[in-house]
C-alpha cells in the first residue's frame, strides 16, 4: 500500500528543457522570447507608428503613446510582469499563483492581437504598409516573437497521482475515489492554488477597492471609446487580460477576497457606480450608462425566473413594457386618454402592481408546463403584448395605447421638487438628465439586487434551486413546485415592470417596437435570456456585467452594418464554446460544466 501524496500548489517551475509546446523548442528560451517580445512592445508603443494624424489617435508622436498604443503598452506591461513572475522575480510572485505560463500565453497573445490589429487598420485605413513609421515595424516584430515565444511554453494539465500497480481491490478504491473527490474540489477553484490565506482585514478591504476602481476605470475607458477601432482594440485587450488574469489565479483569489466581505463588495460597487456620472463632462456616455443600468436590472430580475427557478422565460420583455405604459398612462402625458398625473411614487406603485398583475394571470395557468412548452407560451404571451398594444388605439379596439404612435411626451420626472429633467450643480459638477436618471435607476438596481439577495438565501429561494434542479426530486420532497414557480414568475414581473417606469420617463415615448422577442438593440427578450446566459445564471454579478456588454458592445458596433449580429453572434458562441457556465459562474454551474474536462484520467495496470 502506497500514501497518496496530496497535489502540490506551489506554481510549476519556470524551466524546463522539454519543448512541450506548440513549436519544438525549450520552454525557457521560449518564456524569454516571450517576456523579452512583450517588453520590447512596451518601448515601441513610446515611437510613432505612422507619419499622419489621419489614422485616429494620432499615433505620430515620439515618446507619448496614445489612442490603440495605450493598449498596446497596458497588455505588453501585463505580459512582461507575467513573464517575469514566471521566473520567479522576487516581489512579484503573487501575480501568478496558479502559475505563470497558461497566464503568459493570454496576455502575450492579446498584446499580439492588438498590435498587429493596429499595423493592419494603419495598413488598410491610408493605403499600405508604407504609412508606417519605425515604431510600427518595431510593435510587429516583438509582438510576433513574444507569440513564438508563448506556443513554445508548456501545456499544463493536471497530472494524475501515481500509484503502486500491485494494489487491488479496497486500496484502489480508495486511491481513485480520493482521485475523483479532488478533482471536484479543483473543479470549484479552476485556475487557483486553493484557499487564499486570510489576510488583515482593512489589507483586504483595500484589495476590494482597488479591485473596484480598476473595473471603473475599465468600464468608464470602454465605454468612452471615440472612434472604432479604438473599441475593438479594448475589446482585444480586455478579453485577453480578463482571461490571463482569470488563468494566472488573481481572479479566483479576489473572488475568495470578496466573499469574505460581501456587503462591504456589494456597497463598494455601487459607490463605484455613482462615481461614473463624475467622470462625464456631458451627457453622451451618461446617456449609454442610464440604458445599461435599466437593461441590467431588467435581466436582474430574469434571473430569478430563469437562473434561480430554472424557468425559460422568452416573453419576459413584456413585463417591462407593461410597466412602462402603466407608468406612461398615469404620468401627465397629453397622449394620455386618462389624463391624469401621479407624482413619481404612485406612477411607480402602478407600473409595479400592473406587472405583478400580469404576471400572476399570465403564470397561473400556464406554469403547470415545463421546459419547451412553458418557453412556447410565454414567447406568445410577448407577441401578444406587442400586437394588444398595437391595437388598442380606438380603431381596432378601444383607445387605450393610441396604437403604433404610442404615448409620447412624457413629462420629466420630479422627485421632492428635484426636476430629473434639468441640470443640476453637485460640488462643482455639472449632472445633466441622463446623469439625473443614472443615479435613479442606481438606487432602483440597488433594491433589486436587495430583492434578489434576500429572495435567494430565503426558504423560498432554496425552493427555487430545488425546483430547477430536479422538478420531480422537489415535489416528492414536500415543495409546492406551481405555488414557487409562481411566485418567481411574478417577483421578476415586479421587478421588470419598475424598471419600466423609469424608462418610460428616460425615454419620453413608449411603443409597441420597443418591446420585441429579437431585435438589433436591447432590450427585447433574446437579449435579456443572452445576458442572463452570458453573465452567469444565478449570481448577481453575472446579469449586470452580462448586460452591460450586450449592451454596449452592439451600440459600439454599429460601424459593421449589416454584419454586426454576424460579428456579434460568432463573439456569443466563441464565448459559449470556452466558457459556458458564463463570466461569473456560480460554484455550482462551474463544477457541472467543468468536472469531466478538468478530471485526470486514472493510471491502469501495466498489461491490464
Amino acid at each position: 500500500m502506497t500514501t497518496q501524496t496530496p497535489p502540490s500548489t506551489a506554481p510549476a517551475a519556470p524551466a524546463t528543457d522539454t519543448p512541450t509546446g506548440l513549436i519544438g523548442i525549450p520552454a525557457h528560451l521560449g518564456r524569454a522570447l516571450a517576456t523579452g517580445g512583450s517588453a520590447l512592445a512596451v518601448v515601441s508603443t513610446f515611437l510613432a507608428w505612422t507619419w499622419t494624424a489621419e489614422f485616429p489617435g494620432d499615433l505620430t508622436v515620439y515618446g507619448y503613446p496614445g489612442g490603440l498604443q495605450v493598449l498596446v503598452l497596458v497588455g505588453g506591461a501585463l505580459a512582461t510582469l507575467l513573464g517575469l513572475s514566471s521566473y520567479g522575480v522576487r516581489g512579484l510572485g503573487w501575480l501568478t499563483p496558479a502559475g505563470g505560463d497558461a497566464a503568459l500565453k493570454y496576455a502575450t497573445l492579446g498584446t499580439f492581437a492588438t498590435a498587429w490589429y493596429t499595423v493592419l487598420a494603419i495598413s488598410f485605413d491610408l493605403g499600405g504598409l508604407v504609412n508606417l513609421e519605425p515604431g510600427g515595424y518595431v510593435v510587429a516584430a516583438a509582438t510576433l516573437i513574444a507569440l513564438v515565444g508563448a506556443l513554445a511554453l508548456p501545456f499544463e494539465r493536471p497530472e494524475p497521482d501515481p500509484f503502486d500497480p500491485d494494489d487491488t481491490g479496497w486500496e484502489r478504491f480508495k486511491h481513485e475515489s480520493g482521485h475523483r473527490w479532488a478533482t471536484v474540489r479543483a473543479a470549484f477553484t479552476s485556475h487557483s492554488p486553493g484557499p487564499v490565506r486570510a489576510l488583515p482585514s482593512y489589507v483586504e478591504i483595500l484589495i476590494i477597492v482597488a479591485v473596484l476602481a480598476l473595473a471603473l476605470v475599465v468600464f468608464t475607458y470602454g465605454i468612452g471609446t471615440e472612434y472604432d477601432e479604438l473599441f475593438v482594440g479594448f475589446l482585444i485587450t480586455a478579453g485577453f487580460g480578463f482571461s490571463a488574469l482569470n488563468r494566472s489565479g488573481l481572479i479566483a483569489h479576489a473572488s475568495q477576497i470578496t466573499a469574505r466581505h460581501q456587503n462591504i463588495t456589494v456597497c463598494g460597487a455601487f459607490v463605484a457606480a455613482a462615481c461614473f456620472p463624475f467622470t462625464q463632462t456631458d451627457d453622451q456616455y451618461a446617456t449609454l450608462g442610464v440604458y445599461i443600468l435599466i437593461f441590467a436590472t431588467v435581466a436582474l430580475g430574469l434571473n430569478i425566473v430563469v437562473g434561480l427557478a430554472g424557468l425559460l422565460d422568452l416573453g419576459y420583455v413584456a413585463f417591462l413594457g407593461v410597466g412602462a405604459y402603466a407608468a406612461a398612462l398615469v404620468s401627465g402625458s397629453p397622449s394620455s386618454p386618462l389624463g391624469v398625473h401621479f407624482p413619481f411614487w404612485a406612477a411607480v406603485l402602478v407600473g409595479a402592481v400592473a406587472s405583478l398583475i400580469f404576471g400572476v394571470l399570465i403564470g397561473a395557468p400556464t406554469l403547470r408546463l415545463r421546459g419547451d412548452y412553458l418557453a412556447i407560451v410565454t414567447l406568445g404571451f410577448g407577441e401578444i403584448f406587442r400586437i394588444a398594444v398595437n391595437n388598442t388605439d380606438g380603431t381596432s379596439g378601444p383607445d387605450i395605447t393610441n396604437g403604433s404612435n404610442g404615448i409620447a411626451s412624457i413629462p420629466d420626472l420630479n422627485i421632492l421638487g428635484f426636476d430629473l429633467g434639468i441640470q443640476h450643480d453637485i460640488a462643482g459638477f455639472t449632472i445633466g438628465r441622463f446623469a439625473n436618471y443614472f443615479f435613479l435607476m442606481l438606487v432602483i438596481t440597488a433594491v433589486v439586487v436587495l430583492v434578489f439577495r434576500r429572495s435567494g438565501d430565503s426558504r423560498i429561494g432554496r425552493a427555487w434551486v430545488a425546483i430547477r434542479e430536479d422538478e420531480t426530486a422537489a415535489l416528492a420532497m414536500g415543495i409546492n413546485g406551481f405555488r414557487v414557480k409562481l411566485i418567481a414568475f411574478a417577483v421578476g414581473a415586479t421587478l421588470a415592470g419598475l424598471a419600466g417606469t423609469v424608462q418610460a420617463h428616460v425615454t419620453y415615448t413608449v411603443t409597441p417596437e420597443q418591446y420585441l422577442f429579437a431585435g438589433t438593440t436591447p432590450p427585447n427578450s433574446a437579449f435579456l435570456l443572452a445576458a442572463v446566459v452570458l453573465g452567469g445564471m444565478g449570481t448577481i454579478a453575472g446579469p449586470l456585467i452580462g448586460a452591460a456588454l450586450l449592451f454596449l458592445i452592439p451600440n459600439k458596433l454599429q460601424f459593421l452594418g449589416d454584419y454586426q449580429l454576424l460579428a456579434f453572434g460568432l463573439a456569443l458562441v466563441l464565448l459559449m464554446r470556452f466558457r459556458p457556465e458564463g463570466l461569473i459562474p456560480n460554484r455550482r454551474r462551474k463544477l457541472e460544466f467543468h468536472e469531466e474536462a478538468d478530471a485526470p484520467t486514472v493510471l491502469s495496470k501495466t498489461g491490464a
